[in-house]
């Protein structure tokens, strides 16, 4: 994989250019891209032309190749949210998060491969570890991009679980920030109350790096020291859903991350956080048949059977439902604060198992909770199931402390590794 913050500092020094990391991404995509197929739309030699420009250099992001979740605005790539309803879609403005990557001195590279409008039917996208396999959805081509060595820094969009799953299947690591944190202005919207952009990079302190360039924020991690974190295991109330092998990598996780030094515990699950994760599908449900009430009204026969059917049924969901379900998220982000009053972050898997069959885009059951609650995630890769395919962790911080919770998830990713 490229490592965008060796890549950044090798930059700094002189060692390499923007042109030769573009070179690089032009290499691996030649050579990984016909099987993994994770970009919907690609433009090397705009992007090698973009790389010439010697200003980049002293920017934030160092002219580093960025690939871009095709439901975000872009007004040099189409923008088709992965349907025939918006072929050829060109938008005049980028979305705020790109008009950032751009302004940080990143070069989009192109436009990486999501489900249909952001939702669970599978995409074109293949696994890197095992092309017969599911790459997870909706951030599909961004995750897997990565995982090929095709780029360094790739954005993705979490409504479910999509940047901490497919993170997890393809064995990168992941950055869900406190909901707002990256500005969400000029995406395709699935349901505002929950979408929250993400980003994707090879390691800990490389999407670190990345979310400090684009934001300003300091969120970097690679120079940083503080002490070993307090930890609270969290089998959640889907623990018997994961199987043998991710509930052994969880295991294994918490022991290196105690030999490391770190406390730690299990506390007793809060049960208003059991309510809490029942009341995202409402929430999810109720807000994207209002927002994609364009597609729905006019597209229906355009969509596919498993997103159809979902808004079918979501048409049911009342606004009663829906102000009760936000009433249950309100009650339980209080009883998340009261639950981590003790610890620092919690450690619970990033998926239930490893990547599946390419019919699915894989379960959010390990997600969809913290997306609710707005805190921040980050997906902790190094530990593999018997077949060789990764098993992510992940580490789920307090809302607003994204830096504590990527260092906690840097100081884990440290542990398993030395516990190799």
């Amino acid at each position: 994989m490229l490592h965008a913050l060796d890549l950044a500092r090798r930059i700094e020094a002189g060692e390499l250019s923007a042109a030769d990391v573009v070179d690089l991404c032009a290499k691996a995509i030649d050579a990984r891209e016909e099987e993994v197929r994770a970009f919907a739309a690609l433009d090397l030699p705009h992007a090698k032309v973009k790389a010439q420009d010697a200003g980049l250099a002293s920017r934030p992001l160092r002219g580093l190749p960025v690939g871009v979740k095709d439901i975000f605005d872009t007004v040099d790539f189409p923008t088709e949210f992965g349907t025939p309803i918006y072929k050829g879609n060109q938008p005049r403005a980028d979305a705020a998060l790109v008009a950032l990557i751009r302004r940080a001195g990143g070069i989009v590279l192109g436009k990486m491969v999501t489900t249909e409008l952001a939702f669970l039917n599978p995409s074109r996208t293949h696994n890197p570890h095992d092309v017969s396999r599911s790459p997870g959805g909706s951030s599909a081509g961004s995750a897997a991009s990565v995982a090929a060595g095709m780029l360094p820094i790739t954005v993705g969009s979490q409504t479910g679980g999509s940047v901490i799953r497919p993170a997890s299947y393809c064995g990168v690591a992941a950055f869900k920030p406190s909901y707002r944190l990256l500005p969400t202005a000029g995406i395709k919207p699935f349901a505002v109350y929950l979408d929250t952009a993400g980003l994707f990079a090879a390691r800990v302190v490389d999407v670190a790096f990345a979310a400090a360039a684009i934001t300003g924020r300091d969120l970097r991690v690679d120079q940083a020291t503080s002490a070993p974190p307090r930890i609270a295991l969290a089998r959640t109330n889907v623990w018997d859903q994961a199987t043998p092998a991710m509930q052994g990598a969880l295991e294994a996780a918490a022991k290196a991350a105690r030999t490391a030094g770190a406390r730690v515990t299990e506390p007793a699950w809060a049960e208003l956080l059991t309510a809490a994760f029942h009341a995202h599908a409402i929430v999810q449900d109720y807000e994207a048949y209002r927002t994609l009430a364009y597609e729905y009204d006019n597209h229906r026969a355009a969509l596919s059977p498993i997103l159809g059917t979902m808004l079918d049924k979501a048409a049911a969901v009342t606004a009663d439902d829906y102000d009760a379900a936000r009433r249950t998220t309100k009650r339980a982000r209080q009883a998340l604060a009261e639950f981590m009053g003790d610890f620092d972050v919690l450690l619970t898997p990033s998926a239930p198992s490893a990547a599946p069959g390419p019919d699915t885009t894989g379960p959010a059951i390990f997600n969809r909770l913290w997306t609710l609650m707005g805190t921040p995630c980050v997906n902790v890769a190094g530990i593999d199931d018997a077949s060789g395919m990764p098993l992510g962790v992940q580490i789920v911080g307090r809302f607003g402390r994204d830096r504590e919770a990527l260092l906690a998830a840097r100081f884990l990713e440290e542990a398993i590794a030395a516990a190799k």
